[in-house]
C-alpha cells in the first residue's frame, strides 16, 4: 500500500480550474504528495478572466482547519490569495494554533489581468503576520517591490529586496524575475533564492513566450510545499519546483481559448 504525504493549501477556488487551489491539487499531486484544501474563497473564472468571486464566511473557515487538523498528518502547507486583513488574521491565527509544518507563502498582489488585488490595510498583515512565520515566500518582482518599497530593475535590486524581506521574518526568499522589459520579452528569466544562511543563488531559465501559463505561481508555491511535505530542504525544494513549473509551461495544452492553464502532467513525477 501506498502512503503520500499530506500537504494543505489555503486558497481560493477558480471554477476553470486554471488558477488557485486546483493548480495547487494537481501540482501536490503531480509530485506524489496528497493535497488537502481550506478553501477562502470561490471564483468564477474562465480563461478570459475573473467574472466573480464570493467570500466563504469566517466560521466556515474555521470549521475547515478544525477537520482537517483533526484526521490529517499535515507535513507542509501553503497559502494562495488571502485578499483582505481579515483573511490574513484568520489564517496566521489558524497556522500558530495547529501544527501544520513548514509554510510556503506566495503573496499574491496582482491578478493576471494587471488588477491590484490587495489594500494597504492586507498589504500591512501579509508583512506583520505571515510573513514573520514563513518558511519560504515567493514573490515575483512586482510583489517584492510592492512588500518592500524597493525599485527593482536588476539583480542588485533583487539582492536588495531579499535581504529587505528576511528583516521581516521569514527564513528563505524566493524572488521571480521578470521577464520582459520595456514591454519586450527576455531570452532568459533570473530568479533569485536567499537561502536563512544568508547564502543565496540564481536559476537562470529560458523564458517560454505563450498564452497558456495560468497559475505559473500557484504550481511553483505548491510543489515547494510538496518538496517540504517529503522532507527534502529548501533549496532541493525550489529546484525541483522550478524544474517542474519549466517543463508545465514548455509542454503547452490546449484549454480555453485566451489565457490557457499550464501542462501539469508535463512535470510529473515517474513511478
Amino acid at each position: 500500500m501506498q502512503q503520500f504525504p499530506e500537504a494543505l493549501t489555503i486558497a481560493g477556488i477558480d471554477s476553470d480550474g486554471g488558477g488557485g487551489m486546483p493548480i495547487d491539487l494537481k501540482t501536490m499531486m503531480a509530485m506524489h504528495v496528497y493535497g488537502l484544501s481550506v478553501i477562502t474563497t470561490t471564483v468564477a473564472a474562465n480563461s478570459y478572466g475573473i467574472i466573480d468571486s464570493h467570500r466563504l464566511p469566517n466560521r466556515f473557515i474555521e470549521n475547515e482547519f478544525k477537520a482537517l487538523t483533526a484526521d490529517y498528518d499535515i507535513k507542509a502547507c501553503k497559502t494562495g490569495l488571502l485578499d483582505s486583513k481579515e483573511l490574513i488574521d484568520l489564517v496566521a491565527d489558524n497556522y500558530e494554533h495547529h501544527d501544520l509544518g513548514p509554510l510556503v507563502v506566495d503573496p499574491v498582489i496582482l491578478a493576471k489581468t494587471g488588477e491590484v488585488l490587495l489594500d494597504s490595510a492586507a498589504i500591512k498583515a501579509l508583512k506583520e503576520r505571515l510573513i514573520p512565520i514563513a518558511t519560504i515566500i515567493t514573490p515575483n518582482y512586482y510583489e517584492a517591490e510592492q512588500l518592500t518599497g524597493i525599485t527593482i530593475t536588476d539583480q542588485s535590486g533583487m539582492l536588495k529586496a531579499a535581504r529587505h524581506l528576511m528583516k521581516l521574518g521569514c527564513s528563505n526568499v524566493m524572488i521571480k524575475g521578470r521577464h520582459d522589459r520595456d514591454g519586450e520579452a527576455q531570452p532568459q528569466v533570473n530568479d533569485l533564492v536567499m537561502l536563512s544562511s544568508g547564502d543565496y543563488f540564481w536559476l537562470t531559465g529560458p523564458y517560454f513566450k505563450t498564452q497558456r501559463k495560468n497559475g505559473t505561481g500557484d504550481a511553483l508555491s505548491a510543489a515547494i510545499t510538496a518538496g517540504l511535505a517529503k522532507g527534502q530542504s529548501v533549496e532541493q525544494s525550489v529546484r525541483a519546483a522550478k524544474q517542474y513549473v519549466d517543463q508545465a509551461i514548455q509542454n503547452e495544452i490546449i484549454v480555453g481559448h485566451k489565457y490557457g492553464p499550464i501542462n501539469n502532467w508535463a512535470g510529473s513525477e515517474k513511478g
